[in-house]
């Protein structure tokens, strides 16, 4: 074969398989990518998942279940709605639950790191507490059980909300309005720190996503209820980006815990992350996976609180930070070690698009509370 004939031939498999990795990836949203996302999830293109990797494919968020041992009422919800917003619950008086947890901000604050007690910046950023009544382990690094354990570490961690609960409980009993809310919820009206307690939790685990996303009306069969972009976005999530790793299911998390290269090991922002619970050496700098509903209203990112949407798609891209050991750090056996679902992706600026139309595509109906508090002081 002559060689400027071998040449062509190269050059024509060579733009054969582009185009053949271009039709999955890439493929014009209009034609033959949304047929193929036509039908229900589970006919939808085969993800690219990793070996040994458990996932479930993504849908509509199921109804959250209540235990059995703080039932659902929707007195009690009512009162824990309240408590929620009750800054005078607080050791400095000032301090709510939703001063970290604001409706109107995706249940978050939309600071990098929040204020706690005494205005004092905390260490780690808030995350939303939509759907975290599904999760059975709670936090960043997991170690609240229910959310009746995060209520109370909150309530007693002295860089938080510092309850004095006797203090508490006294302006609470002098209220004629809380005491018809606490007898309506539980039959009598003395408040206790159980029932503030269950009454808070009882509220949060309401807070569910509630089906108004565009993504969720795609999933329910309004196949043009996703654009172009958000569509190829969707099957990059699930291919090529690789996000399915760990981003599956209705709630778009996988509930475990990663380290995705953002420990700080060893400089000054180090944070060891769930290694401060379990005291297991693999588990130094893993945080856990955030569910991706309404992610578009939860900036900033990470534990950290230091990235915006398109810096955290910019940084997947790029495989995530990687540690490099010190001299000293040679033989650590914390050295922490990054999680091999990350890879370098290589994404195109317009694949980053595509990306985060997608995410954005998952932001639901805003949430706007208005709170009247019941007085104190009037019993």
């Amino acid at each position: 074969m002559r060689l400027t004939t071998l040449l062509a031939f190269l050059a024509a498999v060579a733009l054969g398989i582009a185009a053949c990795r271009q039709t999955p990836e890439r493929a014009p949203a209009s034609g033959g990518l949304r047929e193929l996302y036509r039908g229900a999830p589970d006919t939808w293109p085969a993800p690219r998942i990793d070996e040994g990797v458990a996932w479930e494919e993504l849908g509509l968020v199921p109804p959250l279940a209540h235990p059995s041992r703080n039932p659902h009422s929707d007195d009690k919800e009512e009162l824990g709605r309240l408590l929620f917003h009750d800054g005078r619950l607080s050791g400095t008086g000032q301090m709510s639950c939703a001063s970290c947890h604001a409706p109107e901000l995706g249940w978050t604050d939309g600071r990098t790191t929040s204020l706690g007690h005494g205005a004092m910046p905390v260490a780690r950023n808030a995350p939303t507490i939509k759907n975290a009544g599904f999760a059975s382990a709670l936090f960043w690094d997991g170690r609240a059980s229910s959310l009746e354990d995060l209520v109370r570490q909150v309530f007693s961690n002295p860089s938080e909300m510092r309850i004095d609960a006797d203090a508490m409980l006294s302006g609470l009993a002098s209220s004629a309005g809380y005491a018809e809310l606490f007898r309506a919820a539980f039959g009598s009206p003395e408040p206790t720190l159980e029932r503030v307690i269950d009454a808070i939790a009882c509220f949060c685990r309401t807070v569910t996503s509630d089906g108004s996303s565009d993504f969720d009306d795609f999933l329910r069969g309004e196949s043009d209820a996703l654009g172009d972009d958000e569509l190829r976005g969707l099957h990059l999530f699930r291919t090529k980006a690789r996000c399915l790793n760990c981003h599956n299911g209705p709630l778009l998390t996988d509930g475990g815990f990663h380290d995705l290269g953002l420990s700080y090991y060893g400089r000054k922002l180090e944070d060891l992350g769930r290694y401060r619970v379990t005291s297991e050496p693999a588990d130094v700098g893993r945080f856990k996976t955030p569910s991706l509903r309404d992610v578009a209203r939860t900036a900033p990112y990470m534990h950290v609180g230091l990235f915006d949407l398109p810096g955290v798609v910019n940084m997947y891209s790029n495989g995530m930070a990687t540690l490099r050991r010190k001299p000293e750090q040679e033989g650590d056996p914390l050295f922490p070690t990054k999680s091999p679902r990350l890879q370098r992706l290589d994404l195109t600026p317009d694949e980053k698009a595509d990306l985060i139309a997608f995410l954005e595509s998952l932001t639901e109906r805003r949430r706007r509370v208005r709170v009247e508090l019941p007085a104190f002081g009037d019993r």
